[in-house]
């Protein structure tokens, strides 16, 4: 190990040592009730709330997959999921913030979104409750892999070691900072987190683009590959078994691709996800004051649209000033440590990988600390033992912790693993599984249980039936799962709750008073 490559890992582990800080700090007030473990006892601030939430949300996805996509095939397929993601986040926290944490105090002070569907539809078998937690438990699963997918590739990276201890390090850290700390930690050190992932990636694209010979010189390199600098185009790397091809150092490409309106529509419907992801609907129900949400819609949105920006176009930059260093999608996603550690000097780009680190950890502790609470408090108490003491929930949670990890770290072993891919199919599952159901829980009166039933479970199977045997078929069908999952999902609530009896006065004196804002 080199006088560089300590430095870097030096100012990592100054970075770990401060989140574990935290984790210990809010360790005696997380274990002090389930609510403060699960949902911080409903004290974030707008501050928090906002940038804690899109933390959470991104992950190392923003510093590694995206900025990858566009460094392999252009501006085209990073922008208009970045348009999705951007316009997806000031609608979520204009429509459904406010709404949601009224109406999960109003259902029995819901704790879990799980939970709060049950309560919802005032359920005795808690048919719902069961479902989504299964649903959660599965997506959440996968999402964990998508980070220590990350955190392998990371280490891997930086310190030439072996992807699979590596990766194997990462989950045993991010293991030990969720079990110690709970929601509050969680979301304090995703606030950081956010302060730490925006502040890498402006200077990184700010030091690459003055490396690269200004703006200018970005622009012209990009416009000189077919297809890369497009909105309705999309560049085609030259390949052979998965690697890019190159001519006197110059990467080859064929023509450029079509990106036609089906498929800007596939890519835009990333923005559906938002609906129905957890780990923000949380931050949702955990705000201290429901009239604090306007402020943390603005923070939140101005954060995502300047880190969106500025990830897709660190791919474009870099593919200027290192055209053949990366000549597989999966390499790709390396593009954001590559820059760092040629162009920084060691200690500042050490502070820099955190951001990467941040990225993850934010991310990863989020997905297992809902994953657990579904299981946990969801299937455990609300189940299987109804009558379980705050203790018993706490400690089954964390072992399902360490249950979830092993699983995803299963998952994580191959190393050609692409972020960008694991995620979205993950987004895909939770925006079809609950986007529907939250919309339609908080603003129609009509839905019953049935209908919650039929749309969770028809989301649900419609993204595994959609990527595995329709999207295959290419043409017309190979759009985002999302999209058609969103949509049939949408159709099996309206047409079953239609089909069934009304829901039981109780429940529409609930939603009428939720809506009159009482």
């Amino acid at each position: 190990m080199n006088a560089s490559t300590v430095q870097i890992l030096i100012a990592m582990c100054i970075y770990m040592a401060v989140v574990i800080g935290i984790g210990i700090a809010f360790a005696k007030r997380a274990s002090q009730s389930s609510e403060n473990y699960f949902l911080g006892g409903r004290t974030l601030g707008p501050w928090v709330a906002a940038m804690s939430a899109e933390a959470s949300d991104m992950s190392g996805w923003l510093l590694m997959g995206l900025p990858g996509v566009a460094y392999w095939c252009g501006l085209a397929d990073a922008a208009w999921t970045a348009i999705g993601l951007g316009v997806g986040t000031y609608i979520n926290w204009l429509l459904v913030s406010k709404r949601l944490r009224r109406y999960s105090v109003k259902a029995g002070n819901s704790i879990t979104l799980p939970e709060f569907f049950s309560n919802r539809f005032h359920e005795k078998k808690k048919i719902i409750m069961t479902i989504s937690a299964i649903f959660i438990l599965i997506f959440f699963t996968v999402y964990a892999a998508s980070c220590l997918v990350t955190c392998g590739k990371l280490f891997s990276s930086l310190f030439g070691a072996p992807y699979v201890p590596m990766m194997i390090l990462g989950a045993v850290f991010v293991l030990i900072y969720t079990i110690l700390g709970g929601f509050l930690a969680e979301s304090a050190s995703d606030f950081m987190q956010a302060i730490v992932m925006i502040i890498a990636l402006v200077c990184i694209v700010a030091v690459s683009t003055i490396s690269a010979g200004g703006p200018s010189a970005v622009l012209e390199n990009a416009r000189s590959i077919p297809g890369f600098f497009e909105f309705f185009g999309i560049a085609t790397p030259v390949t052979v078994d998965g690697v890019q091809q190159a001519a006197n150092g110059v990467p080859l490409f064929g023509e450029a691709g079509s990106y036609g309106f089906i498929t800007i529509c596939s890519t835009l419907a990333w923005g559906l996800g938002y609906f129905g992801m957890p780990q923000v609907l949380l931050r949702f129900m955990a705000i201290r004051d429901e009239r604090e949400l306007a402020s943390s819609r603005r923070i939140a949105t101005i954060w995502v649209v300047i880190s969106l920006t500025v990830a897709v176009f660190i791919g474009i930059v870099g593919r200027a000033l290192m055209p053949t260093a990366l000549t597989t999608s999966a390499a790709a996603e390396n593009i954001f440590i590559v820059l760092s550690t040629k162009l920084l000097p060691p200690l500042l780009a050490g502070f820099v990988m955190a951001g990467i680190l941040a990225a993850t950890i934010s991310s990863s502790d989020s997905y297992l600390l809902i994953a657990a609470s579904s299981f946990a408090k969801n299937l455990f108490q609300g189940i299987f033992k109804k009558n379980a003491s705050d203790r018993q929930v706490m400690m089954v949670s964390r072992i399902t912790l360490l249950a979830i990890s092993v699983i995803a770290i299963i998952i994580a072993l191959d190393e050609n693993s692409v972020i960008f891919t694991i995620v979205s199919f993950a987004w895909a599952g939770f925006g079809a599984t609950f986007g529907p159901l939250v919309l339609f829980s908080l603003f129609w009166k009509r839905i019953n249980q049935a209908g919650a039933v039929a749309g969770m479970i028809g989301g649900g199977v419609m993204v595994f039936f959609w990527k595995l045997v329709m999207r295959p078929l290419g043409g017309a069908f190979n759009i985002y799962e999302l999209l058609p999952a969103f949509l049939f999902s949408c159709l099996c609530i309206v047409v079953v709750s239609l089909l069934t009896p009304v829901p039981p006065k109780q429940v529409q004196q609930e939603f009428d008073e939720v809506r009159a804002g009482n």
